[in-house]
């Protein structure tokens, strides 16, 4: 397997903007796996496939590019940095820009799955309602409507920390000015979107998964294609579950893999 580390995008006044690629050695166009980190929108990085996979080997990049997947992972603009639309305009970019370096880099951006979890489930989400090519779309625990996020944290017993309403909330930092409608994935489900796998755990302190049920509901609403799984005793980012992480990362990759090539593969 290979790893390439490329600039996706220079803003003017913020850092460069960087993807890694990571692929296999098979010849031909390889199916694309387009990943985004969580971190609450404030915190994360590129490498990151989540905490509960820090010291896993294979990586889950390995394990996707031995399936034939080419890999890719993108850093975006945090909140610190800009408010949205900022982290989402990035995905975009890496998008256009993977498009634009298609044929040389051995990508079939009309196979393309995107894959995110928590903050960057929110962004996969987002991504794959609106750009081409994305023939499925992976979301764990990711926020799915911000206008009901405190209504789902008070009503599942929870406090949103800090307060709901406070100017250092994380979607008061996402938002400063947007309205949460605008940011939020259920607001762009339409009857032509991708498949979607949602999991997420039925004990989430941080995103309840009310979160993934309105969104489920309203794919089904649309006509979409939408698989929600709920698990119990397990937390955000799957705390509590130990051997959740794994069986979360399976379901995915047979997911990817029946959305890219027909079905199960080696």
């Amino acid at each position: 397997m290979t790893r390439r580390t490329f600039e996706y995008a220079a803003v003017p006044g913020f850092r460069p903007l960087l993807l890694d690629l990571h692929r296999g050695d098979a010849p031909g166009l390889a199916p694309l796996v387009v990943f985004v980190h969580g971190g609450g929108w404030r915190v994360g990085s590129r490498e990151s496939f989540g905490p509960m996979f820090a010291d896993t080997s294979p990586s889950p990049f390995e394990r996707l590019a031995a399936a034939g997947f080419a890999v890719t992972s993108v850093d975006y603009r945090l909140t610190g940095e800009a408010p949205f639309p900022a982290q989402l305009d990035d995905v975009s970019a890496a998008f256009a820009w993977l498009r634009d370096h298609a044929t040389e880099l051995g990508l079939d951006t009309g196979r393309i799955v995107v894959w995110g979890e928590s903050a960057g489930g929110h962004l996969a989400a987002l991504a794959g309602l609106r750009e081409q090519g994305v023939v499925a779309v992976v979301d764990w625990y990711g926020p799915a409507d911000l206008t009901a996020l405190d209504t789902d944290l008070a009503e599942a017993g929870l406090v949103a920390e800090p307060a709901p309403g406070s100017t250092e909330a994380r979607e008061a930092l996402l938002l400063r000015d947007v309205a949460p409608a605008e940011a939020s994935p259920v607001t762009y489900v339409h009857s032509g979107a991708p498949p979607f796998l949602l999991l997420h755990g039925k004990s989430d302190r941080f995103v309840p998964c009310a979160q993934s049920r309105r969104l489920a509901e309203a794919l089904t609403a649309a006509g979409a294609d939408v698989d929600l799984r709920l698990f119990d005793g397990a937390g955000h980012m799957w705390l509590g579950n130990p051997g959740l992480a794994a069986t979360a990362f399976d379901l995915s990759l047979e997911f990817a893999r029946t959305h890219c090539f027909g079905g199960h593969v080696a």
